[in-house]
């Protein structure tokens, strides 16, 4: 549960109506809308009004809080429902308003007004009963569920269980949660609400596209494809908006894919404008994905999950001994007092200065925590497990493993840096990833033909034959401009099976007849013929230079030329950076490099795959339910990338709501404090 939702609970134990209806910051929502009723003992069955009359009538400031039932024999409380015996002491009943309603006799009835505009007003009416005012309080809750379901990505159903339901009425006993049904209906409301302003945004950018798409299957067994898009706005900065999650009907083939992309992309109207399509190559139906005709781009496997599967290849040779170092690391992880042996050791022994917990996912980046155990402190491992009895010689491990492990080690640094620098990088373009894979393929060719590592001849095989698979799918035209636009790659550092000058001319081709200066007429440069007949501002010495500019911007292929012939860019550069400093020398050029350098090396961010945080993100898509999956991933996703969260034509402003929530809170407590100080 997320610090706003987790405050917001406490701060409704002792709520003031008043300071949580100050401002009209959620939607006015009737109980016919999505079925809201009112508390339990609100509706309490009633019994016919006694014919019997009072002998003698109780008068005080408090019950003018209090409701006399129609039986005559009990009161109840207008805020929460509280009921009290008609003999009851009236200084009992303002002990209870005291104590759970401070601040009662100051605040009027505050009603939520729904206005024709997107922006609910508030409207406060005095001296009137306060009884609807919580009910709105415990609306405001909902809200707070609402977002903390999508963020957590937690589906309604989670909120009904018994123990969290009795911890809402710790705090409050009047306080209702929406039935399950009634969340579910919200979270289709806001999916559509948010959907719209999605596709509003998509309407506004000017550049190419390009999509991603990822793939994985539910404990209900049902197949599953999320579609996202990527484009580099304006101001040379990267998007990314989440499109839809799909449902792929058996059986889960190509067409079946093809067909669920297509309507998305025209839900998006957006079918025309795609330049390439990255995606996760582990599923074999995509691989046909290429002869179906969806507009004219180009299909990309993903680099992140190929050499996830490569590295696997490797690890495969140590599987058992990994195993074996991961249940110490669990052990030492758990406790205290082993971990901090462990780390005494580590300082005595001088084998480096290890951060408690260790990672133990079963991401490669726990895996290669395990190798860097053995390898960098394997003298205080044998120690710490020598001493605790509770981990079992068994743990130990054997010389020949040892040694086992430092070749698999050794053999998969490279490895390792390269996918941390793919984790790190700011903008992993695919000029980039390729230069990183081609260095991948001369490692494993090293290793093949070596004599140093035996025991991994036969993992590199399989490790060649998938790297070969993924460079055949990446070799094309397409890639060759994709690459040469990274002013750090250009020709000098792509892969030789791409540079060839076949490919320059055909991306020669594909500029002129696609960036040339007819498709853009405000590119010309400088000031118009007109402009500079006139006179106008511009210097004698400015007019011979524009009119030379224009001159050598004629033929549309010397932008490419010039930028080719100049040396790259140091690794280190920002490219987005690079090109809008430099969008001004390359007036076309830059236009193609913004389409193309938003095409997507991976279909996922490679953090996902390489550390534990993806398999905490596969757990939670793994145990989602089919009728809430689509609404709750895309609704975080759009909360996560600023989006506010939109219900019909209102965005619910969760700020001001915890701003009101904790004012309460402030409220409350001062309140207990003047009394105690009277007591």
């Amino acid at each position: 549960m997320d610090w706003a939702a987790s405050n917001a609970f406490k701060n409704f134990k002792d709520v003031e109506p008043k300071s949580m209806m100050e401002m009209g910051i959620i939607p006015h929502i009737d109980a016919g809308d999505i079925g809201l009723g009112s508390s339990d003992k609100g509706n309490a069955a009633t019994t016919p009004p006694s014919t019997k009359p009072r002998k003698k009538t109780m008068t005080s400031v408090y019950l003018k809080f209090f409701e006399t039932a129609p039986d005559g024999k009990s009161r109840r409380c207008k805020f929460c429902g509280q009921s009290y015996s008609i003999a009851t002491a009236t200084g009992n009943l303002g002990r209870h308003l005291g104590n759970r309603h401070p601040g009662y006799d100051k605040s009027g009835d505050v009603v939520t007004v729904s206005n024709p505009s997107p922006q609910p007003i508030t409207v406060v009416r005095k001296h009137q009963s306060q009884a609807k005012a919580s009910q709105v309080d415990y609306e405001h809750l909902n809200w707070l569920l609402v977002k903390w379901l999508a963020l957590a990505s937690l589906p309604p159903s989670t909120l009904e269980e018994m123990w969290l339901a009795n911890s809402f009425k710790f705090l409050n006993p009047s306080i209702q949660l929406w039935p399950t049904e009634d969340y579910k209906k919200i979270f289709r409301d806001v999916l559509r609400s948010m959907q719209e302003v999605v596709r509003a945004s998509m309407e506004n950018v000017s550049s190419k596209l390009s999509i991603t798409l990822d793939f994985w299957t539910s404990y209900e067994r049902i197949f599953y494809m999320s579609v996202t898009c990527h484009w580099i706005d304006d101001n040379w900065s990267f998007q990314k908006a989440m499109l839809d999650v799909c449902h792929i009907p058996f059986p889960c083939g190509v067409v079946e894919i093809y067909n669920s992309l297509v309507k998305v992309l025209r839900l998006y109207n957006i079918e025309t404008r795609i330049l390439s399509c990255t995606h996760d190559n582990s599923q074999s139906a995509l691989q046909n994905l290429d002869g179906q005709n969806v507009g004219h781009f180009c299909y990309i496997p993903c680099s992140a999950h190929t050499l996830s599967l490569i590295i696997d290849d490797g690890l495969r040779t140590i599987e058992q001994v990994i195993a074996k170092i991961r249940e110490f690391v669990l052990c030492l992880n758990a406790s205290s007092e082993i971990s901090e042996e462990f780390t005494q050791l580590t300082a005595a022994y001088h084998e480096g200065t290890w951060k408690i917990p260790l990672d133990a996912s079963t991401r490669w980046s726990g895996n290669y925590q395990m190798l860097d155990i053995v390898c960098k402190a394997s003298k205080s491992m044998d120690a710490v497990i020598r001493k605790y009895e509770i981990l079992g010689n068994r743990m130990l491990l054997s010389s020949v493993e040892k040694n086992a492990v430092n070749n698999v080690h050794r053999y998969l640094e490279p490895f390792y840096k390269t996918t941390n620098n793919m984790c790190t990088n700011k903008v992993p373009t695919v000029g980039l990833v390729l230069f990183f894979m081609d260095h991948i393929s001369e490692t494993i060719a090293n290793c093949r033909d070596s004599h140093l590592y035996p025991e991994l001849k036969n993992a590199a095989e399989d490790m060649a034959k998938k790297v070969r698979n993924y460079n055949s799918q990446v070799c094309n035209i397409f890639t060759y401009m994709t690459a040469i636009l990274d002013p750090r790659i250009k020709g000098e550092l792509i892969p030789e099976s791409l540079n060839s000058d076949n490919f320059l001319e055909e991306a020669r081709t594909h500029f002129i007849r696609n960036y040339s200066i007819n498709h853009f007429p405000s590119m010309t440069g400088g000031y118009s013929n007109q402009e500079i007949e006139e006179g106008g501002n511009v210097s004698f010495a400015e007019e011979i230079a524009r009119k030379k500019r224009r001159a050598n911007t004629n033929n549309s292929s010397d932008e490419l030329t010039q930028y080719l012939s100049e040396p790259p860019a140091p690794l280190a550069t920002d490219v987005l950076e690079w090109w809008k400093v430099n969008s001004m020398r390359y007036p076309r050029l830059s236009v193609m490099a913004r389409d193309f350098l938003a095409v997507q090396a991976n279909s996922v961010a490679p953090e996902e795959l390489f550390c534990g945080k993806g398999a905490e993100i596969d757990k939670q898509r793994f145990c989602m339910p089919h009728d809430t999956t689509q609404a709750l991933l895309c609704i975080r996703s759009w909360l996560q990338s600023g989006m506010k969260l939109k219900y019909k034509t209102t965005e619910i402003d969760f700020e001001r709501l915890m701003e009101l929530a904790t004012s309460a809170d402030n409220h409350s407590s001062n309140a207990g404090s003047e009394k105690k100080q009277r007591q």
